[in-house]
């Protein structure tokens, strides 16, 4: 077991609410992150899985250090990079990129290609003196597969899937080690989504990068991770390997997320349980007491509205989750991508 390359602790992020135009007073908070811990290790997939609103494109701008955290650290090999400045921080942002979920709002239309995906050596020259670039852009552009004699072209001229390679191809620039891949594929077609996740697998075996995969889709996250956190409302309600969470999960939300997975068999569609939750998801602004998904959840009890569950093993599973009343059951699901 290789050491972790990132180690969230404790991560919190919350935004204020405010009111008044003048004299704008702070009336509450939007608790985006609230209390994420995991670790990332060198050459791993972790997909980050929940729904829309529970926290997970802004737990990648922390990781990103776009936005500083409101509590907690996030490590990169023992240094808390909100602290980092200059060039400390400049050196770390050569390490951890960032690969965007929209190919058509990502890329800067006035921008060729080329100066695209050569923008990261002009931030950092000591990677590539400027009579090589051309050359290494062109590299790029090859080992996503994309014509190097694009290379002039600008971003309207390409589909989607294309422009998503360019930003792999900028994200890949600088030689990282870690890239944070914010819902990558969700703005693309089901056939290109397959062609771009086998891509940043290929690249994955080829370099060791590291991936914080980020999405909504439980099939997209299976395909490319290894291990898996389930976000509910700012928090990780579960977490653990491929097979642990897909096979054996173990909290209610996860276990409603799974059966809610189409298949494509008509007749295990016909044995499949599906668990329909009642209710909306909980305000970020103003959460439920203890545990935040007893509002919807089909096994709460007292003690889900006073004692907030830990992240943990409990008896009779065999990997992490926040409930207090977790275990197994088995959840019919496709393996396809």
């Amino acid at each position: 077991m290789t050491e972790n390359i990132l180690e969230v602790r404790d991560l919190v992020k919350h935004y204020p609410v405010t009111r008044g135009i003048v004299f704008k007073k702070t009336i509450g908070h939007v608790k985006a992150v609230d209390g994420v811990s995991f670790g990332l290790r060198q050459g791993e997939t972790l997909g980050v899985v929940g729904e829309s609103g529970c926290g997970k494109s802004t737990l990648a701008r922390v990781l990103m250090n776009l936005e500083k955290p409101t509590a907690g650290s996030v490590l990169y090999k023992g240094q808390d990079i909100a602290r980092l400045k200059g060039g400390e921080l400049r050196r770390l942002r050569r390490q951890i990129q960032l690969v965007m979920q929209d190919p058509y709002t990502s890329l800067n239309p006035r921008m060729t290609v080329g100066d695209l995906i050569g923008e990261p050596f002009d931030i950092h020259p000591e990677v590539a003196p400027k009579a090589s670039r051309r050359g290494k852009v062109q590299e790029l552009l090859e080992l996503v597969g994309l014509n190097p004699e694009h290379i002039n072209r600008y971003p309207h001229q390409f589909s989607g899937g294309q422009r998503q390679r360019i930003g792999i191809a900028r994200a890949l620039a600088l030689r990282p080690e870690i890239i944070v891949c914010d819902e990558p594929v969700s703005a693309l077609d089901v056939s290109i989504q397959a062609q771009v996740m086998n891509l940043l697998e290929q690249l994955q075996g080829e370099f060791g990068l590291s991936y914080v995969f980020i999405a909504h889709d439980l099939s997209v996250v299976r395909h490319l991770s290894e291990r898996v956190a389930v976000m509910y409302l700012g928090k990780i309600a579960e977490i653990g390997t491929e097979d642990e969470i897909y096979e054996r999960p173990t909290h209610p939300y996860t276990q409603a997320l799974l059966s809610a997975v189409p298949v494509p068999d008509p007749k295990v569609r016909e044995q499949k349980a599906i668990i329909r939750l009642t209710g909306d998801v909980p305000s970020p602004v103003d959460p439920p007491s203890g545990c935040r998904f007893r509002t919807r959840c089909w096994k709460a009890q007292d003690v889900c509205a006073t004692e907030p569950p830990v992240l943990e093993i409990r008896p009779g599973s065999d990997h992490p989750s926040a409930c207090h009343f977790a275990e197994k059951r088995e959840i019919v699901v496709t393996h396809e991508a």
